[in-house]
């Protein structure tokens, strides 16, 4: 039984510890319970843990944000793994800062990594972990938000939410997407 966690982001240190990267960072999370280290492959930087007896293989693309299908479709198809055994993990504007949202499936809400998957995957049936950043910009400032750092108060929030957000998959590999989606939403 095979599992395909993908949490987005961008590479580059440049983009180390921005709202667009959360999804790294809950990988990173993840890897670092599991004593696990990334390695750079096709498409994207791998690493395979085991959560209760269950293979899980941890993806953070880098192919950018905006191509992050490719490796999503290479990486499902090289371990075989069905449609609802794929959580991405990524950030959503749309929730407020910290809250978390698992979905079974859906739309890509505006985000450019989510089309993109769901455009090479040709179709939106996979669970997905909604971390949110909040809104707080201007008209016309969306990229420059999600590319920007946290602030140092919301640091500590957000630290905290990752390990959440870690826990969150965790239950969905261990247990089910239902009990994390009963667990975690809110």
């Amino acid at each position: 039984m095979s599992f395909l966690i993908v949490g987005l982001g961008n590479i580059g240190s440049e983009y180390d510890g921005t709202r667009h990267n959360i999804g790294f960072e809950v990988l990173d999370e993840i890897a670092k319970r599991y004593k696990a280290n990334f390695e750079p492959d096709r498409y994207a930087n791998i690493t395979e843990i085991s959560i209760r007896g269950k293979k899980v293989t941890l993806i953070k693309p880098t192919t950018f944000m905006n191509l992050s299908g490719k490796a999503v479709r290479h990486w499902q198809s090289v371990g075989k793994v069905p449609n609802n055994r794929i959580m991405v993990v990524t950030d959503d504007i749309n929730l407020d800062i910290g809250k978390l949202r698992i979905r079974p499936s859906g739309s890509d809400g505006g985000h450019n990594g989510l089309k993109n998957i769901n455009l090479l995957l040709g179709h939106n049936q996979y669970p997905r972990l909604k971390f949110g950043v909040g809104s707080d910009f201007p008209r016309g400032r969306q990229v420059e938000y999600v590319l920007g750092k946290w602030g140092e108060s919301q640091r500590i929030d957000v630290d905290r939410l990752i390990e959440k957000a870690a826990d969150a998959v965790e239950v969905f590999v261990a247990r089910s997407l239902q009990e994390a989606m009963n667990a975690f939403n809110g």
